[in-house]
């Protein structure tokens, strides 16, 4: 296999809580701390694992977004992958504007054996990307992966599904998303920042790439949820049922 290509995607860090403007407009990020969604994460090191053992010959990072994004594509750099696209825009990508966004930069690249993605991002949890792209690109698909081994020209995959585990077998190249039990992603070593600074990093107007990646769907206003009510003991069936009726639940 020649290329692996890897999407990694901004988001607030998982430890931050997150917080809605006071107008109601979006997500405040101001002075928030953002890094690679962690499913993305353990989508690099799975093809740096691949790679190690010679199965491939370069990685390369993607991510789509503004100019804030090359933070995390310089931390994907220092992980071990071999180069870095940008594709920028200041417009949200819906999970379809960002599945025709890698087509175009998998035609562009050529060559692309796999294409490694966190099966959702912790932002939007939408769980939609890697399933598109494979239809758009006319590859198979492998999702909520926990183990991938590569066989050749085809891949053998362990899926975590609702009753337990499935292993299929797809034909490369194709669409991989990544679980969380895949792997435990590997620390970032100053020496390693430091050689990352000097990996290539390509920037691409998602205008250059002469597609539609604009949104579907616009959103007027967000809202946090809301707060859990405190809950109601009681002492036995028909206690239970009683409440149920209080509520109008039954």
């Amino acid at each position: 296999m020649d290329k692996i290509l890897v999407g990694l995607k901004r988001v607030v860090d998982y430890n931050v809580r997150v917080r809605v403007k006071s107008d109601g407009s979006g997500v405040d990020t101001d002075g928030v701390k953002m890094s690679i969604n962690p499913f993305d994460e353990i989508a690099l090191e799975e093809a740096l694992r691949i790679k190690e053992r010679g199965d491939a010959s370069e990685v390369i990072v993607m991510s789509i977004g503004s100019g804030e994004a090359q933070q995390q594509l310089r931390t994907g750099l220092a992980m071990g992958a071999d180069r870095a696209i940008l594709v920028q825009t200041d417009a949200a990508i819906e999970p379809l504007g960002c599945a025709r966004i890698f087509k175009a930069m998998i035609d562009k690249e050529g060559d692309v054996g796999l294409v490694l993605l966190g099966k959702q991002a912790i932002d939007d949890d939408n769980s939609q990307t890697g399933q598109m792209l494979a239809a758009i690109w006319g590859r198979p698909q492998a999702t909520f992966a926990s183990e991938v081994v590569l066989d050749g020209d085809k891949a053998r995959v362990t899926r975590e599904v609702d009753i337990g585990l499935e292993t299929i077998e797809v034909d490369l190249p194709a669409v991989v998303t990544t679980d969380l039990r895949l792997n435990e992603p590997r620390y970032v070593k100053l020496p390693d920042i430091m050689k990352a600074k000097k990996k290539p990093l390509d920037e691409v107007p998602v205008a250059e790439l002469g597609i539609d990646a604009g949104p579907a769907i616009e959103a007027t206003a967000y809202e946090p949820p809301t707060e859990r009510g405190r809950g109601v003991m009681v002492d036995d069936v028909a206690g239970l049922i009683t409440a149920l009726q209080d509520k109008g639940l039954v």
